[in-house]
């Protein structure tokens, strides 16, 4: 028997998730207790947990059991049928040791001058007469380190023609359209067609690109495609031409938007706690190169607590593939095994004052990975964590060093759901004083 859960009619509760999914996540878990079950128009239900004991139980529970892919197939139109995010087991695992050693931590400090460039020449362009949504300018930011630090892309016609071909495939549709499934909006006519057509020539562009790069491979480079076409699996084969364009598009989704938002909702956050900003740009005033940056405790913490109240994404998913016991309740196969970011990182019992941002929780503490999981869990955890979290700590320390900002409203910055991400309502607007 399925744990309990709201009785309203399955639209009306994807109406509540995507109009108002952190309030109404809150009062299911009030009303309904740890787990309980959601259910979403053409899906099997959903099973929410949000108790550290019980999201460990997910995140190492049997891999044969619980697969990742399955339940993220609603990305495949975007980020295609050879992406990681897609595959389950020994293809999964496959695809994630090719992909781990150019994203491992060590290697991300070969990336510091650029990140830091980019942002510096970022924050050059920012109006200086008006308030603005900071929001645009930090997807500006990690749009041209994706392009230049994954893709290899050098400043010029082709990045500026790439740059606008990903922007036009990456422009999200209404949030409740982007949870249902496929087979309700994929009509002639329809803007889900539209997305197909620019999601295929954007395939193409990537398949010239990576064709190119195979026929007349230059001097060794460090941009993670370079490194890609060289990786092999343990059979010593290659990725195929498919796979990489996929697996960049995925690199694409997964640290564009997301990174964008984060270091969009870390600003807002600062800039609601005064003190907090005081003491970050003390810290700040410490360094000369923006290396130095990543090494600051005090901006790592920052970046943490920020995660923390405000996750980029509410869950993860992990779909039953055979029934299961789990918390007292027998789950059917098919059943979506959903920790919930955001229930998580709300727990009294985990953190003092949940509801408050202070980022001296984080100082000298090691986050509990069943407690503190913006990036996921287990063997699905995101492969680009350690990219994110080094770019966020970059780009916030040469943006804040170098300019004054104030809300140009009075917050608290509102939360507002963005496709798959729940960003800042009018993109952080600021002005530069």
């Amino acid at each position: 028997m399925l744990p309990p859960g709201p009785r309203v009619p399955s639209l009306w509760q994807l109406v509540e998730f995507t109009r108002r999914p952190l309030p109404w996540l809150e009062d299911c878990a009030r009303r309904h207790g740890d787990p309980f079950t959601v259910r979403l128009p053409g899906y099997a239900p959903f099973v929410f947990v949000a108790a550290p004991a019980l999201i460990k139980a997910v995140f190492t529970g049997d891999d044969d059991v619980l697969h990742a892919g399955k339940a993220n197939v609603v990305l495949e139109p975007l980020v295609g049928k050879h992406s990681v995010l897609l595959l389950d087991g020994a293809p999964h695992l496959r695809e994630r040791r090719l992909l781990s050693p150019p994203l491992r931590g060590e290697r991300m400090h070969a990336y510091a001058g650029l990140i830091a460039d980019v942002a510096a020449a970022e924050v050059a362009r920012m109006p200086r007469d008006r308030p603005f949504a900071l929001h645009d300018h930090m997807q500006a930011i990690t749009m041209d380190v994706i392009l230049r630090a994954v893709f290899g892309v050098d400043e010029g016609a082709p990045m500026r023609e790439l740059r606008q071909l990903l922007l036009d495939v990456l422009r999200p549709p209404p949030a409740l359209l982007a949870f249902l499934p496929v087979k309700y909006v994929d009509v002639p006519g329809s803007p889900f067609r539209a997305f197909l057509r620019r999601r295929a020539t954007v395939a193409r562009a990537l398949h010239r690109m990576i064709a190119a790069r195979r026929a007349a491979p230059a001097a060794p480079r460090a941009d993670i495609l370079s490194l890609l076409l060289g990786a092999r699996d343990d059979a010593g084969r290659p990725m195929t031409d498919d796979e990489l364009c996929d697996e960049l598009l995925t690199m694409l989704v997964a640290g564009h938007e997301t990174t964008a938002t984060g270091l969009s909702w870390a600003v807002a956050c600062l800039l609601e706690h005064p003190a907090t900003l005081v003491r970050l740009r003390d810290e700040l005033a410490t360094v000369t190169d923006p290396a130095g940056y990543a090494g600051l405790d005090y901006l790592d913490a920052v970046v943490r607590e920020t995660l923390r109240v405000r996750p980029i994404v509410p869950d993860v998913v992990r779909q039953l593939q055979r029934p299961m016991r789990f918390a007292g309740h027998d789950l059917p196969a098919g059943v979506y095994l959903t920790p919930c970011i955001h229930l998580a990182h709300r727990r009294a019992d985990v953190y003092a004052e949940p509801a408050a941002f202070r980022p001296e929780r984080f100082l000298g503490v090691k986050p509990d990975p069943y407690a503190w999981l913006p990036f996921g869990g287990g063997i699905r955890r995101c492969l680009g964590m350690a990219f994110a979290l080094y770019e966020m700590k970059l780009v916030l320390g040469v943006v804040l060093s170098r300019l004054r900002l104030e809300l140009a409203a009075p917050g608290p910055v509102r939360v507002t759901r963005r496709t798959v991400t729940l960003a800042p309502a009018g993109g952080t607007r600021v002005r530069i004083v």
